[in-house]
């Protein structure tokens, strides 16, 4: 997948039938599915593909263990069922990921154990594998670094582990070889319009020398806007009274060497303070732990992580390892946002995370 070859095909075509302004997770998606049902298709991404939202993640592909526990049943069967087909699709990206949830009191062994015995009926032949329930000496062998004090027992259960980044660049390539346009450095700078009808975008090649950077004027019969957190700023472009649709929520992993961990079985933690849950993962000889939900004002190209959001990860880590690991044990911290539809709600952590579509008048 050459970058001159596809800007090459973006000028040999006059009319596309769709433009796809955003190269993440679900732009991406968007192409693949449009080109290989035979559109004409083109997508632009301002920076490189996957640079926001979607290389920020847990690195899981999960039946959403948490939705389950708020009730929302619709989204988490969604979620398993697209689970299962990730992993018959992508098979060399995604992979069986054991958790533990470890028990400290009497009662939570049952809570949790029949909580995800429904999540394996709910996914189904697509389930990576049942849930169990340990008993100390067994949860200790799987998870060594576990606080052994007051520890009663676990429940094993099984979830999906990705790279995010990667496969994101496999949909990029596989939209590429059903023929897309997929071009990454090419930044949206306005919307054409005919008859009060948007008819392609206007964009710009970020590689190029500024002092020689032309526009590229390329017409198309649908515009789909899928730039996650930048999605208000592309619907100004439209309509600049258009009431901002995002709320932004920023989440925050740890990276430490994996001598916390001990294990290739990774430890959910279910209720922190603030009612979410956090992981501790493996991930490439090192482990991942985190995330947070903190609202933040506006989206950011380079999201950073808030002082605040690390003592709140270490805080919580700490009443559940052995040895607890000190802020000179990061090795390294990265933050993503979350494109969550606005609501009422003052807590992003419990805002739907359900797709929406929404389709301008023009």
């Amino acid at each position: 997948m050459n970058r001159q070859d596809q800007i090459d095909k973006l000028n040999s075509i006059k009319e596309f039938d769709i433009c796809i302004i955003g190269g993440g997770a679900t732009g991406l998606g968007i192409a693949v599915d449009a080109a290989s049902r035979g559109c004409k298709t083109i997508l632009l991404e301002k920076y490189d593909f996957a640079k926001g939202t979607s290389s920020r993640s847990t690195k899981l592909v999960h039946g959403g263990v948490r939705y389950l526990q708020q009730g929302n049943i619709k989204l988490v069967m969604e979620a398993l069922k697209e689970r299962g087909l990730l992993k018959k699709n992508a098979p060399h990206l995604v992979k069986n990921q054991s958790f533990v949830i470890p028990n400290y009191k009497w009662w939570e062994n049952s809570f949790y154990g029949v909580g995800l015995k429904v999540y394996d009926w709910m996914a189904g032949s697509l389930g990576l594998g049942p849930s169990q329930l340990l008993n100390k000496e067994e949860t200790v062998a799987l998870a060594p670094n576990l606080d052994q004090d007051g520890l009663r027992g676990s429940v094993l259960y099984h979830d999906g582990q990705f790279d995010d980044a990667r496969l994101a660049i496999h949909l990029a390539m596989t939209a590429a070889d059903h023929g897309a346009v997929v071009v990454n450095y090419m930044s949206v700078e306005g919307l054409m319009k005919e008859n009060e009808k948007v008819c392609g975008v206007i964009a710009k090649d970020m590689l190029e020398d500024a002092s020689q950077s032309s526009a590229y004027k390329i017409k198309a019969k649908a515009v789909i806007n899928a730039t996650g957190i930048f999605s208000d700023s592309i619907a100004k472009m439209d309509d600049k009274d258009a009431e901002p649709l995002i709320s932004h929520s920023q989440g925050i992993h740890l990276v430490f060497d994996k001598e916390f961990l001990l294990s290739d079985t990774a430890i959910m933690i279910p209720r922190t303070d603030d009612g979410r849950v956090l992981f501790a993962v493996p991930w490439h000889n090192k482990i991942i732990i985190g995330t947070t939900d903190t609202p933040v004002p506006s989206a950011s190209e380079e999201p950073v992580a808030l002082k605040e959001e690390i003592d709140f990860v270490m805080q919580h880590i700490h009443r559940y390892l052995k040895k607890d690991p000190s802020y000179n044990d990061i090795r390294s911290v990265f933050a993503g946002l979350r494109p969550l539809v606005k609501s009422n709600s003052k807590i992003t952590s419990a805002i739907s995370r359900d797709h929406h579509i929404s389709v301008s008048d023009s």
